[in-house]
């Protein structure tokens, strides 16, 4: 959909206010080259006659909060009435809403509240300026004599709403500058602010994308390739043509889609179609023979991350080294709303109805297949039932897939992927094999660290090569250690990185690189403190002498814990800090061992993120973080033979249930600092923790995940 200014002033009515204010954030990749010119506005608020306020989300509601956490922002700096504060998606639309200094519109890498701060806030004070100077106008008097608050202007006795004056607000030009307020005279930011989203969420009122339907629209269930590397041959649709139920039959470009009147009926076609696939070439991907390859590869350099010192010669020597190699597996995203996506094609237009975390790329997506222009595909971002990175695919496969469907099938389409499907889909987080090798001295204090990894890349060739993969090195695959404080205070080290390809398509899962480099990481300083036989977190804090934040995290989090007080009986502590999409994240695991199987029962969370924008909304993502990772932690593999993926559901692919559920407690730290992410962070440090206490009960180290005893 092509949205002008014009035609979106024309339609809204009240005050809009468009704005753009650069900002690159931590964590976003820089363009090179000269920096270009501002492009179009690219966010709006929307204040109606009716007092409402209606701020448009360029990014995307998949649980973690920005429904709320970004109207606050605006709303701290207009000084509306919070209870009349409403949000929705934005359109699809990169040059109104694309992301600064990557130009995509997409959701992603704990970036949305970071990345919108200072942009959002100026909206809102931009917005109250119009305001306060149309109700001036008509009182006749200057703008600095009146006052607003709660969404009302005040002089003297007079007052104003602001949807009273947002007409006339609209026809000034917007401020050049405004002043934002100090953290001293915040109202809202910093405070618990309870979710806008979630009385829709509980009526049933919120609408996700496995909800939507409209007349004539049809349901798609779509035969994909058996294994990674399978193609297809032929297909017989006579069986499934006659179920009850089923219209059509349709090739795609990744295998073949049974379209019905309804989810039941394509599900019953799709099982009895008969689909010859040709097998893939030699035996098929095994994962478990890939590990073998991965941990024979970590036997010597890869590409050079980092090269400091003379790590050879430190490493010969020392009187006492430690070696150790972690293994993380294949980890599928199994959101609670499985992939679907409804597509709806008109001549050259098209609209889409999708949970999506990469509004732009499925659009141009789109529009390829269907060989139009962008503009023409017009996105209607719905609610999503859980995304962590999935919904982000860099190939828009789920999206394509259904553009393909609808076009031949020559109907509206919802194409909708069952919970097999989505967990045998392929796009997983990647398997990784770490090899550390750390030369230490009297004290015990690493003086050489030579740490190999090797594991699938997931920028590679994709739309995020340029500006993340550098002289064949995936910086994903390295984030958290490559940067990493510890080794930043070893005198020597290198950290180099393989990175081979396999037919299995991988992507980002929530805390990204972070999600295995933590794990290796904190288990080695662990291994480190308990081989110089000193405490865990006095040897951490030694080592954090120049990294206050995380020391301070660290303190926190074992403090509330009762580090250094006795366990339960039958019970013992670990602890893991990590810095994760700039926020720094501690967590103490206490664990026991039940039947031989491992219990966490407590877990005390440090999370210092620089500004808390909604300590409520804080407080959820670290209780989701730390359950997402526990379910790897314990559980999460998969098992692929012959291409052919083994786990299904979540009878073999476990989440964490209620019972395994522990204690979390959240303590938050207003550092002050440059504002981290915060969505993801919680995730990474948890295995570890637990892994850490699992030795300080057991004497047992695991350095394999998912966690198991037997």
């Amino acid at each position: 959909m092509t949205v002008t200014r014009r035609g979106f002033l024309q339609t809204a009515g009240g005050l809009v206010l468009s704005f753009y204010v650069p900002r690159i954030v931590r964590g976003v990749p820089r363009p090179q080259g000269p920096a270009s010119p501002p492009p179009a506005p690219n966010a709006f608020l929307r204040i109606g006659a009716d007092d409402s306020v209606t701020v448009v989300l360029a990014h995307s509601e998949m649980g973690q909060g920005v429904w709320t956490g970004l109207a606050i922002l605006i709303a701290e700096e207009l000084d509306c009435d919070w209870s009349r504060v409403r949000c929705e998606h934005a359109p699809a639309n990169v040059a109104l809403y694309g992301r600064p200094g990557i130009g995509i519109q997409m959701t992603g890498g704990s970036s949305s509240t970071r990345g919108e701060f200072d942009r959002y806030r100026t909206v809102g004070a931009s917005a109250k300026d119009m305001l306060v100077r149309a109700a001036a106008a008509r009182w006749k008097v200057a703008p600095g004599a009146c006052r607003a608050e709660n969404g009302i202007i005040t002089h003297g006795t007079k007052q104003l709403r602001y949807g009273a004056v947002a007409d006339a607000a609209m026809k000034l030009e917007p401020p050049a500058q405004v002043t934002l307020k100090s953290p001293k005279q915040w109202k809202l930011i910093g405070t618990k602010v309870r979710r806008l989203d979630t009385p829709a969420k509980i009526t049933g009122a919120a609408t996700f994308g496995i909800d939507v339907q409209f007349p004539d629209l049809r349901t798609a269930v779509v035969a994909r390739p058996p294994a990674f590397g399978a193609t297809l041959v032929d297909f017989d649709a006579a069986a499934a043509l006659r179920v009850p139920g089923v219209d059509k039959v349709v090739p795609t470009a990744t295998g073949v889609a049974v379209v019905a009147k309804h989810f039941w009926a394509a599900k019953l076609g799709r099982d009895a179609l008969v689909v010859h696939w040709r097998d893939p070439e030699g035996k098929g991907f095994d994962s478990t023979n890939y590990t073998a390859d991965l941990r024979a590869l970590t036997m010597k350099p890869g590409a050079i991350v980092a090269d400091v010192g003379k790590v050879d010669e430190a490493l010969a020597a020392a009187k006492t080294t430690l070696e150790a190699v972690y293994e993380v597996p294949y980890l599928a995203h199994a959101p609670m709303e499985p992939l679907n996506c409804t597509a709806k094609i008109d001549g050259d237009r098209c609209e889409i109805w999708t949970g999506t975390q990469f509004q732009s790329v499925d659009q141009m997506a789109a529009a390829q297949i269907l060989g139009t222009t962008p503009d023409k595909v017009r996105i209607h971002t719905t609610f999503l039932g859980g995304g962590f990175g999935r919904r982000a695919n860099p190939q828009s496969d789920f999206v394509a897939e259904a553009v393909v469907a609808a076009k031949n099938a020559g109907v509206p389409v919802k194409v909708v992927w069952t919970r097999e499907d989505d967990i045998r889909g392929g796009w997983y987080r990647p398997a990784y094999v770490h090899r550390v090798r750390v030369a230490v001295d009297a004290s015990g204090s690493p003086v050489a660290w030579d740490h190999v990894v090797a594991g699938q890349s997931i920028l590679t060739g994709t739309v995020f090569e340029r500006f993340a993969v550098r002289n064949g090195i995936d910086g994903s695959s390295v984030e958290g250690l490559a940067d990493s404080p510890y080794l930043a205070m070893t005198q020597a080290r290198r950290l180099s990185l393989h990175s081979p390809q396999t037919p299995v398509p991988v992507q980002w899962w929530r805390s990204v690189g972070n999600t295995h480099t933590a794990f290796a990481l904190e288990s080695m300083i662990d291994e480190l403190a308990h081989a110089a036989g000193k405490d865990p977190l006095d040897y951490r804090l030694a080592l954090l002498a120049k990294a206050p934040r995380h020391a301070a995290a660290l303190r926190l989090a074992a403090d509330k814990a009762g580090w250094g007080t006795p366990s339960p009986p039958g019970h013992a502590r670990g602890l893991a800090v990590h810095e994760c999409f700039g926020g720094i994240i501690a967590e103490v695991a206490e664990v026991s061992i039940d039947t031989g199987r491992i219990r966490v029962h407590a877990v005390t969370c440090a999370v210092d993120c620089g500004v808390p924008v909604n300590p409520l909304g804080i407080e959820a993502q670290m209780q989701s973080g730390i359950v997402y990772g526990l379910t790897a932690a314990l559980h999460g593999k998969l098992t692929i033979v012959g291409g052919k993926v083994v786990e299904s559901n979540f009878h073999d692919y476990r989440p964490l249930r209620m019972f395994e559920m522990p204690r979390v407690a959240v303590h938050l730290i207003a550092s002050g600092a440059q504002m981290g992410g915060i969505g993801e962070p919680a995730t990474a440090p948890i295995a570890p923790a637990v892994a850490n206490a699992v030795f300080a009960l057991t004497k047992r180290r695991l350095r394999a995940l998912p966690l198991q005893l037997t």
